[in-house]
């Protein structure tokens, strides 16, 4: 839930929203079934988008219903934990990785679209351009076994630029 909240969002603005949301159920994430029967007034009046509402909702109906087993998501290899989902309608590839990094603790993951990650390795090795997810895959190479640490340093290295 909150991977789809902080899509296409600053940290600041995700972390607005995502605290608002949990404050209309008391400070703590909904459950699934508390979340389908929020009115999406309640929803767009913390933040979120109608877009956003609509994969919340069909996230929830999915647990809900077990197409998406969430405790079993743990023991399944990266590939099928993306692969479940992405099955879900607005959940694509970087919001299922940044579940792997943030939730799953998975130490081997590159977002490689993602643009903090692509703007951090630019100014890393000097590139004059960002670097496209090939490019970046090649010079993550390296950095295996541990990937999800490499993007965490790079996440952070931008917290030191100007702004």
């Amino acid at each position: 839930m909150r991977t789809v909240v902080g899509q296409q969002l600053s940290v600041g603005a995700a972390r607005s929203i995502y605290a608002r949301l949990c404050a209309r159920f008391g400070g703590r994430p909904p459950l699934p079934g508390e979340l389908e029967a929020v009115p999406d007034e309640e929803l767009r009046a913390c933040g979120v988008s109608g877009a956003k509402a609509r994969c919340l909702r069909e996230l929830a109906r999915r647990v809900l219903e077990g197409g998406l087993p969430l405790e079993e998501l743990r023991g399944l290899p990266d590939g099928e934990v993306i692969s479940a989902l992405t099955a879900v309608r607005g959940i694509g590839r970087w919001s299922a990785q940044m579940f792997l990094i943030f939730h799953l603790r998975r130490p081997d993951v590159l977002p490689a679209a993602d643009l903090g990650i692509r703007r951090a390795a630019a100014l890393l090795y000097g590139l004059p351009e960002l670097p496209a997810e090939e490019l970046l895959e090649r010079l993550a190479a390296p950095w295996r076994p541990w990937r999800t640490t490499a993007c965490l340093y790079l996440w952070r290295s931008l917290d030191a630029l100007p702004a």
